[in-house]
């Protein structure tokens, strides 16, 4: 019996069947020749369909492993960061060992991209890759499912209610116990969705399922067996700013934002192949907890690394200083340290003339949601609390 068979990823005699049957979906096919080369497709359908099942069938004839499908991926990933990257960093990796396995518990602003940034690392850095939580919301076509559980990923079943959410978390809870237990390192977001506001908190909700797994112990005991990492991850230009940025306007305007189909395919599209500038991904400490902490501890425990290791971007010190200068009433007094980081700012022309002609293509009303995503980082971490 597999209790996870479900939603875990494909173990490596279902890679070469599952391949087989994809290279055969004419909807999966045509998908893939539209977003790498979606002019010429619209003037040869046909054509470019049959040359990119024929390329993507000698790409992966020799695939018939989880380790072997790895390799292409990464592969793929070094040709997106050459073109949709200045500069790739880490800092951090140093303190994690390769002897033990970890649950990554990161920031979240891009669907596909944070947890392939954090696998690259580990990849180049000789550590197992990650198997990464993704949310059965993102799963629309039998296809994609199939692309996430080839590349290591399982599923979050968020769309249930009731009993049946009860039962899937617990399963979840134990899917992720497990791969720990036999030394295999996951990645889940820190909360439901993106921080599309650049604030980055831990949902409780998330801590509770974790912890459902070895109950009746102590969430702190249950969650210390798991070898917690927060991970910040930050980008210098967010390819889905304006797409992010248009919504939290129209939640402000109406009340409401209303996805369609192609929303989260979209999102995913331009987070791959969009400009990011300079990314940087942040290890932090593992988690020291004990029997006595309850989720809102563990929850700050996260956010505080979070908040302190993510890298501060130009980018995200030009928004606050444009909200300041537009309408200091509603940026929070900070702390000396961030006055002084604030002031001693000196940008590189290029970035600060990027960074404007980014937001000047946006209408108005969403260019300061915009700014104020760029610019939370920076007050997350230097806001000083008014007294009551």
């Amino acid at each position: 019996m597999d209790p996870y068979k479900d939603i875990r990823p494909y173990h490596d005699e279902e890679i070469r069947p599952v391949l087989d049957t994809l290279l055969k979906d004419r909807d999966f096919i045509r998908s893939i020749a539209s977003f790498s080369h979606p002019r010429l497709f619209r003037w040869l359908p046909s054509l470019l369909t049959m040359v990119t099942r024929q390329r993507l069938s000698a790409q992966l004839k020799d695939v018939d492993s989880v380790k072997s499908m790895q390799d292409v991926i990464a592969g793929y990933m070094d040709q997106m960061i050459e073109r949709t990257t200045s500069r790739l960093t880490n800092s951090g990796l140093e303190k994690l060992s390769h002897d033990k396995s970890y649950l990554f518990i990161s920031n979240h602003r891009d669907i596909a991209m944070d947890p392939a940034f954090v696998n690259y690392m580990l990849y180049h850095a000789g550590f197992d890759t990650l198997y990464i939580a993704i949310g059965d919301n993102l799963l629309k076509r039998p296809f994609v499912t199939d692309l996430m559980r080839l590349n290591k990923s399982f599923i979050v079943k968020r769309s249930l209610k009731g009993r049946d959410l009860l039962k899937s978390s617990k399963q979840l809870s134990e899917y992720i116990h497990h791969c720990i237990d036999i030394k295999r390192n996951v990645w889940i977001a820190q909360r439901e969705g993106r921080a599309k506001d650049g604030v980055d908190r831990t949902d409780t909700a998330l801590l509770k399922m974790l912890g459902m797994a070895r109950r009746p112990e102590t969430l702190g005991e249950a969650l210390q067996a798991l070898h917690i990492v927060p991970v910040s991850i930050s980008y210098e230009f967010d390819p889905c700013d304006a797409l992010k940025g248009d919504e939290l306007y129209q939640k402000q305007e109406t009340g409401a934002y209303q996805k369609d189909e192609q929303s989260d395919i979209n999102s995913i599209v331009t987070g791959m192949i969009g400009f990011k500038g300079h990314v940087h991904v942040a290890f932090g400490d593992e988690l020291a907890l004990d029997a006595t902490m309850d989720d809102e501890a563990i929850a700050a425990s996260v956010d505080t690394q979070v908040i302190s290791n993510y890298l501060l971007q130009q980018t995200n010190l030009l928004a606050l200083q444009q909200l300041q200068k537009e309408s200091p009433a509603s940026v929070p007094a900070l702390s000396e340290e961030g006055r002084q980081m604030l002031s001693a700012l000196q940008a590189d022309p290029v970035t600060e003339s990027n960074f404007n002609a980014r937001l000047a293509a946006m209408p108005a009303g969403v260019q300061r949601h915009v700014r104020l995503m760029y610019a939370n980082p920076v007050i997350s971490r230097f806001a000083v609390e008014e007294p009551d």
